[in-house]
């Protein structure tokens, strides 16, 4: 599960890593990256392994407690919104709204639809990520939504047996949500139009649960619309936090001192009133203003104010942050190429030594005619 930390040092917002059993905290890279850069405090968080929902609720209350926040924003798509909603109804004065997005009230469909849940614990890895993957629509996508998919199955292939055990024993635990202390007008469902994983009876059930809910729904966007149409979710997430009474503080964002943003227009006042000054003494530019003023900065083609070198450094900072998230972008982007070129071998060997018995076994079958 993963989820955004806001502004304040007791307030959060959540995102829940849990797109139907795949996945991991890395899915709501995009999120986290425009949401920090406005002011917001963001954390990504993987869903613990657990076995059931009761475990998982005590969990992450103990995990909150170890990070010292107390009251959150939840935002969580398919497994994850139906988490979301258990730990509204458990834990009412810990969740200030949430967002749910393609989700469910209850599991029995899940249950029903793998009758061999009971055995899931001792399933090899291979025949689980198998089924996982199943549950990904294939065929002709849109690009920006064949992006989505193929990262996602690449984190798919980094879980290990027990974590996909886990999070499938989550989804077919029995278990249903039930009222929310929570009023409507805290939570905002945010569903897309097109095809999903989850059946739109399912996705209906939520909205007629919460009818005084505000509904934000997407075009297109397929199972991972925060990987296939960040932009618009990124849109729709601050729309639901300005509305819930969160704002963004520009000391929260990476890179920008903390004290700058209240002297700025101090120092434009000041620079402003001393240029008649300034221009007056040019000839001598160490002299200082007054008796017990500081001297003069040099006027010249290369002098500054001093707003302009800290926007200077702020940009530069930001511009740093930019560039390592481009750099794990390209590592995932390697690994993922990294990851096929092993298929590739794989298959490669396979064949060659297919192809090595089959003539073997030609030859054995000639010297026995002979």
């Amino acid at each position: 599960m993963r989820y955004l930390v806001l502004w304040g040092s007791k307030e959060s917002i959540l995102i829940l890593n849990q797109v139907l059993r795949s996945g991991t905290a890395d899915v709501y890279y995009k999120q986290i990256m425009s949401l920090s850069m406005k002011g917001y405090r963001v954390i990504s968080v993987d869903i613990p392994r657990v076995w059931n929902h009761q475990e998982w609720i005590q969990a992450f209350e103990k995990f909150l407690d170890a990070i010292d926040v107390h009251h959150i924003h939840l935002y969580g798509t398919s497994l994850g919104g139906f988490l979301a909603q258990l730990f509204a109804q458990h834990r009412p004065r810990r969740v200030k709204s949430l967002v749910l997005s393609n989700t469910f009230l209850e599991t029995n469909s899940f249950a029903a639809a793998m009758p061999w849940a009971p055995f899931v614990g001792w399933t090899p890895s291979f025949l689980l990520k198998r089924y996982v993957l199943t549950g990904i629509r294939d065929g002709p996508h849109e690009p920006f939504i064949a992006d989505s998919v193929d990262f996602v199955v690449a984190q798919v292939e980094t879980l290990s047996r027990d974590d996909l055990a886990s999070r499938l024993s989550l989804t077919v635990d029995a278990a249903s949500v039930g009222p929310l202390l929570l009023s409507d007008s805290l939570i905002t469902i945010m569903d897309t139009n097109d095809f999903c994983a989850i059946p739109q009876q399912l996705k209906d059930q939520v909205t007629e649960r919460y009818p005084g809910a505000r509904q934000a729904y997407l075009k297109s966007g397929g199972d991972f619309p925060f990987l296939s149409r960040p932009d618009e979710v990124n849109l729709h997430l601050q729309l639901h936090l300005r509305r819930v009474g969160v704002d963004a503080r520009q000391d929260m964002v990476p890179g920008v001192p903390k004290n700058d943003a209240g002297g700025s227009s101090s120092n434009q006042n000041d620079e402003q009133g001393g240029t008649d000054d300034a221009q007056d003494d040019r000839t001598d530019c160490g002299s200082p203003r007054n008796g017990s003023g500081p001297p003069l900065v040099p006027d010249g083609p290369d002098s500054g104010n001093s707003q302009n070198q800290h926007l200077s450094n702020a940009y530069l900072s930001i511009s740093r942050e930019h560039l390592v998230h481009l750099m794990l972008l390209a590592v995932m982007e390697n690994e993922q190429a990294i990851l096929a070129s092993k298929a590739m071998l794989h298959f490669t060997c396979e064949y060659v030594i297919l192809d090595l018995l089959r003539t073997y076994l030609s030859s054995l079958y000639i010297n026995l005619e002979v």
